[in-house]
């Protein structure tokens, strides 16, 4: 399972990414990386996507929503 939080802009995914790293004791942070949504078609409306793959079942996700939300994103389980 992956978890995306989407985020609005690059300096709020490189502030996610960083406090990920932190909170979660990762080996590396996770890079944020810049996609368009389905559907989009202008280059502005991209997002800024922090991926964490192989999700531990151990995640608080409601922690990792509310970490989203708290930078004007969301969470999303693929």
């Amino acid at each position: 399972m992956r978890h995306v939080l989407v985020l609005p802009d690059r300096d709020a995914a490189e502030e996610v990414a960083a406090e990920l790293a932190e909170r979660l004791d990762l080996p590396e942070e996770p890079r944020p990386v810049r996609e368009a949504l389905a559907g989009e078609d202008d280059a502005e409306d991209a997002q800024w996507l922090v991926v964490l793959e192989d999700a531990a079942p151990h995640w608080d996700l409601p922690a990792l929503a509310a970490l989203a939300e708290a930078h004007d994103g969301w969470l999303e389980r693929t």
